[in-house]
């Protein structure tokens, strides 16, 4: 538990037997659950998941691949199931300081966030630390990802060390998130269709032994047509709110945290 919150890490993995084990071994002492799950890998990921340590851990395997971001879903699903307050996308690969995990859990609990996620792009040594084709594809999909979503202040989309709010988590549609890797460009735009308040915490650009399955020309084409459509649907619910509440002589209610708590 961390600051009166029960926390489950949710770990997509998809053959990640070589780092997996190192990532386990780093996460903090009072996370509450660790779910793994595999996406049907084809290696011993789920064999090298089932280490001992001070949570419990499950592991979680899908019998066809669904995509990093339906792994997502699973964890989210079953973090809801078990009560938790707060869970939080570690990627298996180690790219992700645990060490920083309680900067997205403190804004859960300080700033009344509802969805905390990293921020890479403010590190002093991005340059140095993160290759380029990476970096500009992530400023590219993040200047689509601020119009389509609403907000304008994120930096980073395409950073998956990320915290949720068990309240934010029970209102997002979860069935309808994309499930491959224009998950977390879906996923900011669903949440600003529901007003919620999202903030960004700078977090390590981290980049070691593990081999990227990211394609960006191939991926890039699909992504921005998923962002132009995620952006489309809440610009297009917007004006139907807007149209509404006209009409009933005043504003919709609802929000989780208004139109001030964006940012």
């Amino acid at each position: 538990m961390y600051r009166g919150l029960r926390v489950a890490v949710v770990i997509p993995a998809f053959n990640e037997s070589k780092l997996l084990p190192q990532t386990l071994a780093g996460l903090p002492r009072y996370v509450d659950h660790v779910l793994v799950v595999d996406d049907a890998s084809t290696d011993r990921t789920a064999v090298v998941a089932r280490r001992r340590g001070p949570w419990a851990l499950e592991v979680i395997r899908h019998a066809a691949n669904l995509g990093v971001g339906g792994a997502i879903v699973t964890g989210y699903r079953r973090a809801l199931h078990l009560g938790v307050d707060a869970a939080v996308v570690v990627g298996a690969d180690a790219q992700m300081d645990p060490n920083e995990m309680h900067r997205l859990l403190d804004a859960l609990v300080d700033d009344g966030a509802d969805y905390a996620k990293g921020d890479r792009l403010g590190h002093a040594e991005l340059w140095r630390r993160m290759p380029w084709i990476r970096l500009f594809g992530n400023l590219a999909l993040t200047l689509m990802t601020r119009l389509a979503s609403g907000y304008g202040h994120i930096r980073d989309s395409q950073c998956g060390y990320t915290a949720i709010g068990r309240r934010a988590l029970l209102r997002l549609p979860l069935g309808d998130l994309y499930p491959r890797y224009g998950f977390p460009n879906d996923l900011l735009a669903k949440l600003g269709e529901m007003d919620a308040r999202v903030v960004d915490r700078p977090v390590t650009p981290i980049y070691g032994e593990e081999v990227s399955r990211l394609r960006i020309p191939r991926v890039m084409g699909p992504i921005f047509l998923l962002i132009l459509r995620s952006g489309a649907r809440r610009w297009w619910r917007a004006a139907l709110r807007a149209t509404t509440a006209r009409a009933g002589g005043g504003e919709t209610a609802g929000s989780l945290g208004g139109a001030a708590g964006r940012s």
